[in-house]
């Protein structure tokens, strides 16, 4: 289905099969010769019927368009290739781009997922599933990279980049100030918290998203558009809102570790989630791949406040309250 949200800004809704965000919203900013896809779906049958239907139903010519990725994740980039036609500028955050397309070191990730308490089978089937790596663009195109502060023009829209790093290491969200209209990616969503995660020593992801917040949240903005799900009007409101969920996170995981050090991968096992399974064992295996990456997230971040001591004595590292 295709929806005029704002004057200029269509939604596309590119399903995402089997998989708990079950949409994309993709963004289709039209005015004048030239149009601006943000986002596009994971790279899958699915995901590319519904955009090549939705461009023609707009009457979306691609040798008329651009693209902006907001961040790296497949369900966001999956279909680039595919659908760029000759030209065509895609536009990506620089901090962003250095890790799209195999700047991530895999093996790095498994041996520090190991020496955070997952087992090497299991890790090896998480993965596997992992939808990231199996619906990841055919190739990486030739990026137009983009700095914070830089401006994308559609016609009468200018957009202005906002880095705000957290979700990923680059994500870059669009602002229209004389619109007062906020593409947020996956910074921040309305009925859903933004999957925040760690996997290696460097990477305070969930400082840098609380500094993200706060950098976005007295934005003068009349509505948000973001990568998923409903748009929202309370910009502010929502952004105080996930700052006491993750606070109320960080005490979650202080109080299961009162118990005594824990691994990551066993802190997560004892903290609550939104996924029917009636005990850790059951969760799908990807879901445990995203809770411990978003425990780690946590406790990396209680560490660097002093609330948390981590312990490396031990083949797998261990967390205690302090």
């Amino acid at each position: 289905m295709i929806e005029q949200v704002v004057p200029g800004v269509f939604r596309i809704r590119i399903p995402l099969p089997n998989n708990p965000l079950k949409e994309l919203n993709s963004w289709v900013v039209r005015d004048g010769g030239r149009s601006l896809v943000i986002d596009t779906g994971f790279n899958r049958t699915a995901c590319f019927d519904a955009m090549q239907a939705g461009l023609a139903e707009l009457g979306v010519d691609l040798a008329n368009a651009d693209f902006m990725l907001t961040h790296l994740h497949s369900d966001h980039t999956g279909l680039v290739s595919r659908l760029a036609a000759p030209g065509a500028r895609i536009y990506m955050g620089r901090i962003e781009a250095g890790f799209f397309g195999g700047g991530i070191d895999w093996r790095h990730v498994m041996s520090f997922a190991i020496a955070n308490g997952f087992d090497p089978e299991e890790l090896k089937d998480a993965l596997n599933a992992h939808p990231g790596i199996k619906y990841k663009p055919e190739n990486v195109p030739e990026l137009t990279l983009v700095d914070d502060g830089d401006v994308i023009t559609v016609g009468d829209w200018h957009l202005r980049c906002v880095v705000t790093p957290g979700h990923t290491w680059g994500h870059t969200c669009l602002y229209e100030p004389d619109r007062k209209v906020l593409f947020s990616g996956d910074h921040v969503l309305w009925d859903i918290t933004p999957h925040i995660e760690s996997w290696s020593w460097e990477d305070n992801a969930l400082k840098d998203f609380l500094e993200s917040l706060g950098k976005i949240r007295d934005l003068p903005v009349d509505i948000v558009l973001p990568g998923h799900r409903n748009t929202f009007t309370d910009l502010r409101g929502r952004v105080d809102a996930l700052l006491a969920h993750h606070e109320n996170r960080s005490v979650e995981a202080l109080g299961v570790l009162e118990s005594g050090a824990l691994s990551a991968y066993d802190t997560a096992a004892r903290m609550t989630w939104d996924i029917r399974a009636a005990s850790w064992q059951e969760f799908p295996i990807t879901q445990k791949w995203f809770a411990t990456g978003e425990t780690l997230a946590h406790l990396l971040y209680l560490e660097s406040q002093g609330r948390v001591r981590r312990n490396t004595d031990a083949t797998v590292n261990t967390f205690e309250a302090i």
